[in-house]
């Protein structure tokens, strides 16, 4: 097959399938078939990982449906992740999501080891939602909930990323719809 290998995570808790973030995904992976592009998606509301509690635990070895997320990660060449802001950051079953798949000796090397960022050469999108106007995100609370994941996880563990901001979604139908385009159209391109 051709095209690019393209992971789609919804970061979205909400198992249901009736949020804004499952319609951006399903656009980004209707796009990206579409060219030709391998795809897989995971959905973080659907599946039941464990949360991380303490150091031993990040160290250890993941248990079996870890692993099959990790290898899903691994497979993937382009990584989106898709979620809505929540208080300021990624909803809490997100963060515990990446916590448990980007561990030491997956994402990053474990401390006094040598490699850093393990995900060397994958290229990944992260896509986020939210009722307030992007500009205000930006400038007004410096996109921290963004950092947190595209320079605190993505980077550190070695891709290059690349955001897209999607704020005032509780505004106009037609604005939904005019992202969803947008989306779909970096599916086609992988982007």
């Amino acid at each position: 097959m051709g095209g690019r290998r393209v992971l789609v995570i919804n970061g979205h808790p909400d198992p249901s399938g009736q949020r804004y973030c499952t319609a951006l995904s399903a656009a980004y992976l209707r796009g990206a078939d579409l060219a030709g592009h391998q795809i897989r998606r995971l959905d973080v509301g659907s599946l039941n990982l464990p949360s991380i509690r303490t150091a031993a635990e990040f160290l250890a070895e993941p248990d079996e449906a870890t692993q099959a997320v990790q290898a899903a990660v691994r497979w993937a060449q382009h990584v989106v992740i898709v979620y809505p802001l929540w208080l300021g950051g990624p909803p809490a079953a997100l963060k515990a999501f990446l916590e448990q798949v980007f561990r030491y000796g997956f994402a990053v090397a474990a401390p006094g080891e040598k490699g850093g960022g393990l995900m060397k050469g994958k290229t990944a999108r992260v896509i986020i939602t939210m009722g307030m106007p992007a500009p205000v995100f930006s400038l007004v609370f410096d996109a921290a909930g963004l950092k947190c994941l595209t320079r605190g996880i993505m980077r550190l563990a070695g891709f290059s990323v690349r955001s897209t901001v999607i704020g005032g979604v509780e505004g106009s139908a037609e604005g939904r719809k005019a992202w969803l385009s947008r989306i779909e159209n970096l599916g086609v391109r992988a982007a």
